[in-house]
């Protein structure tokens, strides 16, 4: 016996195996598909290449149909292929809800929940509720992955993912956690000998700028914080990033003025890398949603990770003090 045929098990000739076989092979199907090859859903699947393929061939060759076109660089759905990946998701999600309700909605949670999130939230702010979440229910496992990027989540096989803006996907649940607020920082050597910090919208617009091009590129609606005035400023950038950490280390450097996030300047305003700039004048914050896509049923890991974050990411966003 190879060492690769450990991991497969054998068919089995009884109603219930060739069901389960079955589900098997079509959720291995829908692995591929959703992972965009054999070896990536291997790894995710924790099996062998081989034994992936092998699965394919049978639900293929039990089918009649070829599912996949393969080369040697890329993989493609037939018009067969699609049809039976979308009755495949269809056929155990309903599988998965029939066994929801017959072990019970107080079963403990267990599986791996895939969760995608932006570097920045990932790296730092939801580990802590990430660990009591894992803490509390022993029996599930988590696939932490960080992607500035999560439009594109579902086609990647992800049960959900933190987003920073409006989601303009109709095909995703979304649950607003909390609201990110935002402040304008520089660094003191941005300020000149003088050291002057400006005050209003005009001051912030004589200096130099940097874009976080996700969320702003060549102008800022700025809001007083009392008055409730708006007005807008407009910069040509001399850095523009889609990333927090780099706009943060270029803002430290003296490179120009940002706006970014409060919670991730604030020990750098504390230790005086970065001074706020403008206190009274504050971008928009940006919504922070939970998205997952629209189903018939959910399972209880899921949920549960849900429930868990509604719960846990409001206390962590805290406005900023304006002076």
């Amino acid at each position: 016996m190879t060492k690769d045929a450990v991991f497969e098990p054998p068919v089995s000739r009884s109603a219930g195996g060739a069901l389960g076989n079955r589900l098997q092979l079509m959720e291995t199907f829908v692995r591929i598909v959703e992972a965009g090859s054999l070896s990536a859903a291997a790894a995710q699947m924790h099996a062998t290449q081989p034994t992936v393929s092998r699965r394919l061939q049978a639900l293929e060759q039990s089918l009649g149909l070829r599912l996949l076109q393969r080369t040697t660089h890329t993989m493609r759905l037939t018009v067969d292929g699609e049809r039976c990946y979308q009755r495949a998701k269809e056929l155990l999600a309903s599988w998965a809800s029939f066994e929801a309700d017959l072990r019970g909605a107080q079963e403990e949670p267990e599986g791996t929940l895939r969760v995608a999130m932006p570097h920045a939230f990932g790296q730092e702010m939801f580990v802590g509720p990430l660990a009591q979440f894992l803490h509390v229910h022993p029996r599930v496992s988590v696939e932490w992955l960080l992607r500035d990027d999560v439009r594109d989540f579902i086609g990647s096989g992800i049960d959900c993912a933190i987003q920073v803006g409006e989601p303009a996907d109709p095909a995703v649940v979304a649950i607003r956690l909390a609201e990110v607020p935002r402040i304008v920082v520089g660094a003191p050597s941005l300020l000149g000998p003088g050291g002057t910090v400006p005050t209003d919208p005009d001051g912030l617009a004589a200096l130099p700028w940097l874009a976080l091009h996700t969320y702003y590129r060549s102008e800022l609606a700025l809001t007083h914080a009392t008055t409730g005035e708006t007005r807008r400023i407009a910069f040509r950038p001399r850095v523009s990033t889609d990333s927090l950490y780099a706009l943060r280390s270029a803002a430290k450097l003296g490179l120009g003025a940002c706006a970014g996030s409060a919670w991730l300047m604030q020990q750098e305003l504390v230790q005086g890398a970065l001074v706020q700039l403008a206190p009274q004048w504050q971008p928009a914050p940006l919504p922070m949603f939970l998205i997952y896509p629209h189903a018939r049923f959910y399972p209880s890991r899921l949920l549960r990770f849900v429930s868990a974050m509604r719960e846990a990411v409001p206390a962590m966003i805290v406005p900023p003090q304006t002076h």
